[in-house]
């Protein structure tokens, strides 16, 4: 009788889901579905926050299209998701399972996501400096807390448990009252030494920052628990590895040899290479610095270009198209206007435009905004406006990880992965363009992938 672990991502635009076969390791199911939980920010402290219950309702529907015959004998479950972000929750009341068989969100808030700009420069300028290698930037865990702290106070009194949506989902089917995090995912929020894998609690205390919101941590790769009830047809007992980052499992679903570089385009865009063994992070953090070094697995590091300009940036250009038909009296889909325009720059190879389509700022970076340069009347079309873009977005990704940085790495192959990359074959040909080494894509390259894969490994 065959076994299966499940794989769940629970990400920013999606959740996605597989089952992989325990023997061959080979996916005998799959399913993802759009989240659409962003709730619109009318609050002008540029606010980016995403409905829990809807996320919730999500995964529960991308659960039950998975085969109930095989969800039977799932033999271990692992989850990972959008990192840096927060959701608080009430220890005994986080959620509610008296669907029998599932369970739905309970007294939580809203999700607040990486995305998140309330935390301004100026106010992270006035945090604590942390004892860690990787800097706070909005959107992190901690900084967000901070900012509640600071602005209202009321609201964190109402919860007594914090993490990650992955974690929040972790905590629910193993019946936990308290949150367990791995470095993987403290290190996103801030104020995390990976090199002793403990939170900063003497700064964190000396800024009366509470304390009790900070999750237990556990290594990357380790058990949370095991599921307090049945799930989906998922027996009640059934190991729960700890959440892991959607970004680390991306790139264990895909990177095959040390000296391969992963390029993953979704909804941001990193590029990244292994660390050797022995590497050992800087002591203190470089905000200048476009790379990052990312706790992988079993204490060792990824070099990483974390850039917050990726697939959405593809993905503002398309709502703005449709925003400008719709106020000249003209409607199309945001689905059919994004395959039009694929067809138009593959039919438009090359464009002297140039588009730095850094819309959002980048972390190392915040005041760096977009701009379009080199326009005259023969530039205007369609085609050269989504061919530059696609390739301004390969541009700024590789501006923060240069070919120099990647040769003295020994990297010999890019592997390319991703939703934007799998959907759009001009940004493919511009990445085959971007690097002098040959680009394969990744075979089932995501994060549900990558975290059933390490429970596989490692359990």
């Amino acid at each position: 009788m065959s076994t299966y672990i499940l794989g769940i991502d629970v990400g920013t635009t999606s959740v996605k889901a597989v089952l992989l076969e325990t023997g061959s390791r080979s996916v005998a199911a799959s399913h993802a579905l759009t989240t659409t939980s962003d709730i619109i920010d009318n609050s002008g402290i540029k606010a980016k926050e995403q409905h829990t219950g809807q996320i919730i309702d999500t995964l529960n529907r991308c659960i039950g299209l998975l085969p109930g015959d095989k969800l039977q004998h799932v033999s271990s479950i692992g989850l990972s998701g959008q990192m840096h972000g927060v959701l608080f929750w009430k220890g005994k009341g986080g959620c509610d399972w008296s669907n029998r068989g599932f369970f739905t969100a309970g007294d939580t808030s809203q999700l607040i996501t990486w995305q998140d700009g309330r935390c301004s420069s100026h106010f992270l300028s006035s945090l604590p400096k942390p004892d860690s290698h990787l800097s706070v930037a909005t959107g992190f865990g901690c900084a967000t807390i901070f900012w509640y702290m600071r602005h209202r106070p009321e609201f964190l009194e109402d919860f007594t448990v914090a993490g990650t949506i992955q974690d929040y989902v972790v905590s629910m089917l193993c019946g936990l009252d308290g949150c367990v995090m791995t470095p993987q995912n403290a290190a996103s929020w801030g104020f995390f030494n990976t090199s002793s894998n403990q939170w900063n609690i003497d700064i964190l205390k000396g800024a009366s920052f509470p304390l009790h919101l900070l999750p237990q941590c556990v290594p990357s790769g380790g058990l949370a628990g095991q599921t307090c009830s049945d799930w989906h047809g998922i027996p009640a007992g059934t190991p729960v590895g700890a959440a892991l980052g959607d970004f680390q499992c991306s790139v264990y679903s895909c990177m095959s040899a040390r000296t391969d570089a992963v390029l993953n385009i979704s909804t941001s865009a990193q590029l990244t290479f292994a660390m050797p063994a022995d590497f050992k992070p800087p002591a203190s953090p470089q905000p200048a610095s476009s790379i990052s070094y990312f706790p992988y697995f079993e204490d060792s590091y990824l070099a990483v270009a974390a850039s917050l300009n990726g697939g959405n940036v593809l993905a503002t250009f398309v709502e703005m198209l449709t925003a400008w038909m719709k106020e000249l009296g003209a409607e199309l889909s945001d689905s059919c206007l994004y395959e039009k325009l694929i067809h138009c720059a593959l039919n438009q190879e090359t464009s002297d435009l140039r588009v730095s389509p850094t819309i959002l700022g980048e972390r190392h970076n915040p005041l760096c905004l977009g701009h379009v340069t080199n326009i005259s009347p023969t530039n205007l079309s369609l085609g050269h406006l989504t061919r530059a873009l696609c390739r301004g977005v390969l541009d700024n990704i590789t501006s923060m990880m240069p070919a120099e940085c990647l040769q003295q790495a020994g990297v010999c192959r890019i592997v390319g992965s991703g939703s934007a990359i799998a959907r759009n074959e001009v940004l493919r040909q511009e990445v085959e363009k971007a690097f002098p080494q040959p680009v394969v894509y990744g075979q089932n390259a995501d994060s549900a992938v990558g975290v059933a894969m390490v429970l596989c490994d490692l359990h």
